[in-house]
């Protein structure tokens, strides 16, 4: 699964990799965790656009939200026949900007041992991901979203048998496409190549869902 991620990237390069037209403001996250406000690029009209959504993804079909489970990821494989998923996977598609997400190793004896992995040489990543707004009953609404995963490649399976979803520019408009009359291109909903990712150790601080900073990512 991805359970934290990280976007530290400055906003005029986020924009320029995403090619939304809003100019949004905002600071370095080195540590995102569920139920905090993510961001999401979508395609409205002809043109992408950016937005802030909850991590954890809301089906319109749910009545009492403290009794649901927190869906964060959704599986690749079974992203068709999930009810929970199959609106959104027809009309709500996004992309989730990062530049690093953060996986746990089990070890054989002792705490799990956190890693930080993103692209080798650097830059942005682009996660696959699904948005829907919930209307609660009293009639607000709230964006959520989720993360797509796939299984490991043959680098990342040390640590974990999941991946997110990674999409290169070339797949963003196919991915984005909010044509429903148009078959979702699950194709693209594939492990990255091996070479694609490096990752290293890091500290457990990682793990206090209230750290933040840079060295963070420091390797150990």
């Amino acid at each position: 699964m991805c359970g934290r991620f990280a976007i530290t990237s400055p906003p005029e390069a986020v924009r320029a990799f995403f090619r939304y037209v809003e100019q949004p403001n905002f600071p370095p996250r080195y540590n995102i965790a569920p139920t905090q406000p993510i961001p999401l690029v979508i395609s409205r009209g002809e043109n992408r656009h950016f937005m802030l959504a909850r991590w954890g993804f809301l089906p319109g079909f749910v009545k009492d939200v403290k009794k649901f489970p927190l869906l964060i990821n959704a599986r690749a494989e079974t992203l068709v026949e999930k009810p929970s998923f199959r609106a959104a996977l027809r009309r709500r598609r996004c992309l989730i900007p990062a530049d690093a997400w953060y996986e746990w190793r089990a070890n054989l004896s002792g705490p799990k041992t956190p890693f930080l992995l993103r692209r080798a040489g650097g830059g942005l990543l682009a996660f696959a991901g699904l948005w829907e707004t919930f209307l609660d009953p009293s009639g607000g609404e709230i964006d959520t979203a989720c993360i797509i995963t796939t299984c490991a490649n043959g680098a990342t399976s040390a640590l974990h048998d999941r991946m997110p979803v990674l999409l290169e520019p070339e797949d963003f408009d196919a991915w984005l496409n909010p044509d429903e009359t148009v078959a979702p291109p699950l194709r693209l909903l594939r492990p990255a190549a091996d070479d694609q990712i490096a990752f290293h150790a890091i500290s457990p601080r990682i793990n206090r869902a209230s750290a933040e900073g840079a060295d963070l990512q420091a390797a150990v």
